[in-house]
């Protein structure tokens, strides 16, 4: 194995980076998974830095209101802080659209946190919706990116 690479991943891989940085630790591992973790056409990412999981996210097939074509959304995407800046998020959402495009999917979307908006605007992301509160965890937008 590589030292550092990006590789398909369990959800049960993912799940203890998934709380630690998305439900700041106040959750069992169990109570990370999302419905759509086990759906058909779900696919998980992570990023491995001289092995360790550094960065996640998950895709799964879904489509936003009456958009056009094949969609998925992108759901707990998320960097150990540290490594933060460095690109391996970018590499991570770059390598899933690469994937879904020859999955024959449309477009991606997501539900960013406010703060992670520059991130997505970078990758050429598009903001779709007002801004709206998610209990507990914060301000979000609807992003959206075509991607064929």
């Amino acid at each position: 194995m590589q030292k550092d690479m990006i590789k398909f991943i369990t959800v049960d891989e993912l799940l203890p980076l998934r709380n630690a940085l998305l439900r700041e630790g106040k959750l069992t591992n169990d109570e990370c998974r999302f419905p759509t973790d086990s759906l058909q056409g779900a696919f998980h990412l992570g990023y491995y830095l001289a092995y360790e999981l550094v960065c996640i996210a998950s895709f799964h097939p879904q489509s936003y209101r009456d958009f056009a074509g094949v969609g998925y959304q992108l759901r707990g995407m998320a960097t150990v802080e540290k490594y933060r800046g460095r690109g391996i998020g970018n590499q991570v959402l770059n390598f899933g659209i690469v994937y879904l495009k020859g999955q024959k999917a449309n477009y991606l979307w997501c539900n960013a946190r406010k703060k992670a908006l520059p991130f997505y605007l970078n990758m050429g992301f598009e903001v779709i919706s007002e801004e709206f509160e998610v209990p507990v965890i914060g301000p979000h937008y609807v992003l959206y990116v075509k991607i064929q």
